[in-house]
Order: C-alpha cells, then structure tokens, then sequence
C-alpha cells in the first residue's frame, strides 16, 4: 500500500510541473523573439557564433521532443521549436545549442552521464521486469531485492547527474541569447521562465527516483529484520 501511494503522490508532482511547462509552452509560443528567427535558425546562429559547424539541426517529430544526440552531433527540433519564431522556440532552441557546446567543450557532467546511458537502460529493464517480484519475494529471495536496490542506484545517480547538464545548458542559452540580442526585455524574462520550468522537469524527475531509491532501501534494510 506504501508503494502505491508513493507513486500516487510522486506522479501527482509530475502532472502539476508538466502542467506548468505546458503553460509556459503556450504562453510563450504566442510571443514573438525579436527578430522573428525560427528555432532551427536560432540553434545553427549560437553554433555558429561558438564556432560549431558539424552540427546538424534537424526536425522530429512529437511534442517537446528537442534533444541533442553527442553520438550523430545531431540537435532535433519538434515542429513547434523548428518552425516558429516565438520566444519558446528561441529558447528551447538555444538550450539544445548549449547540450552541442557542452560536448565541444568537453563538459564533465555531460562526459560522465553519456558514459552511464548503458548502464541506466540495462537499470530500466530490470526495473520493469523484477521491481513488483523483488518486493514480494524479500523476506525469501532479498537478494533480488538487492539487486533492483542497485538498478534504482544507478538511475537515480543518472537523473542527479543530469541535473548540472541541464541547467548549465539553460545557462549557456540565456547568456548566448542576451547577449546576442535574441531576447531582450520581456521576452529575455519569458525564456527564462520557460527554461525554468523545463528545468523544474528534470528536478521532479530526480527526485521520484531519489525517493523511489529511498523507499526500496528501506523496505530491503526492513526485510532483514
């Protein structure tokens, strides 16, 4: 019953931060950056400008799907961030920049959490498949327990690592569009609360998993009792 109610609570906390970013998505996307640039045009400018030009900028698909892959040197855009030239586009745009800036620079969180991606999907699979069986069976087998205890480990160090690689990339891009003057005034301060709040995605994020982590070594630490 702990259980359900702590992921009760833990998604509760989830909806109301994606329900902000939401928000902030389409406030800001009805807000025009000042010279009207698109997003793709927003991200290949501050490339550009950190002298970065093995960097492709592309279009996906789905909704707030932005991301920079290190392995392609690929910055994908959704449609609303690719096409638009509002201060959301910039914004997102210009944060997805600063993950290909990182890399350039070589950027330690971002070095070190690249380096975990295998480790953290082969954490998911045993998570999906051994987490509900673990807690059943940890009075008799704790040692599968132990060994979920240890995937959750390994994803909860990820999601805290991702926390520096996120908001330095939020950074990057705020400076990079002040300085450039592709946000100024009103819509300096929209993108700012923008990249916040997607930020605020990541911070929910750890701490689900920091908690979930917390929750299971209590209940491993309990069935040896």
């Amino acid at each position: 019953m702990g259980l359900f109610l702590l992921i009760g609570l833990l998604s509760l906390v989830g909806m109301y931060v994606n329900g902000q970013l939401k928000a902030r998505f389409q406030k800001y996307s009805q807000v025009p950056n000042p010279g009207r640039k698109s997003g793709a045009q927003v991200a290949v400018e501050m490339l550009h400008a950190h002298g970065i030009h093995d960097v492709r900028v592309e279009e996906g698909k789905g909704f707030l799907s932005d991301h920079y892959n290190p392995q392609s040197r690929t910055i994908t855009l959704s449609p609303p961030i690719y096409r638009s030239g509002s201060v959301m586009a910039a914004a997102v745009a210009a944060h997805e920049s600063g993950h290909a800036i990182q890399h350039a620079d070589a950027y330690g969180f971002l070095k070190f959490r690249s380096a975990m991606v295998p480790y953290v999907k082969a954490a998911a699979t045993i998570q999906q498949w051994m987490l509900m069986a673990a807690l059943v069976l940890a009075g008799s087998f704790p040692q599968l327990l132990y060994i979920v205890l240890l995937s959750f480990l390994v994803t909860t160090l990820f999601s805290i690592i991702t926390l520096p690689v996120e908001f330095d990339a939020s950074n990057r891009a705020i400076k990079w569009l002040e300085d450039s003057g592709n946000a100024v005034s009103d819509s300096l301060e929209g993108a700012k609360d923008a990249l916040k709040w997607a930020g605020m995605t990541y911070v929910a994020a750890a701490l689900s998993s920091l908690v979930m982590f917390l929750f299971l070594a209590l209940s491993f630490l309990g069935s040896g009792d």
